[in-house]
């Protein structure tokens, strides 16, 4: 792990790379420059569907030593959990996977509790997990 990173440096680092346009592809029509900033938000799909950072991807903590791979060849890997805590632990998990070594793997400061009181944007997902618990049936009211 590499450390921590403060809410708006990682804002700076979403912004800048938003303006050069490598959040879908490369200039070149290359993805993997999409790649290069990878913010992993490990709360469960539910909590992150409610809102979450912006470009963030749900890879709950549970399920990181499982899935794990599918970060190999990011150059920066920035971990997101409520408080900042849980994230540090998984940014140490990840910066000790051989195919991550590579990575300058963070943890945001303060979690996602700081992003909202610094940053103020929460991204929620259009459509709910479809893993996501049912709220019961509709009132037949």
């Amino acid at each position: 792990m590499d450390g921590e990173i403060d809410p708006a440096e990682l804002s700076a680092l979403l912004d800048e790379r938003d303006d050069s346009g490598d959040d879908v592809a490369g200039a070149d029509g290359n993805a993997e420059e999409s790649e290069s900033l990878r913010i992993v938000d490990i709360r469960d799909q539910r909590a992150f569907d409610r809102g979450h950072l912006p470009d963030s991807e749900c890879i709950p903590f549970p399920e990181l030593t499982s899935r794990i791979a599918e970060l190999e060849g990011s150059d920066r890997i920035v971990t997101v959990c409520p408080h900042g805590v849980a994230s540090q632990q998984a940014a140490q998990l990840i910066g000790s996977y051989e195919g991550t070594q590579e990575a300058r793997v963070e943890s945001l400061r303060g979690g996602i509790e700081a992003w909202e009181q610094e940053i103020g944007e929460l991204t929620a997902s259009d459509e709910p997990a479809e893993d996501a618990a049912d709220e019961g049936p509709e009132s037949p009211f």
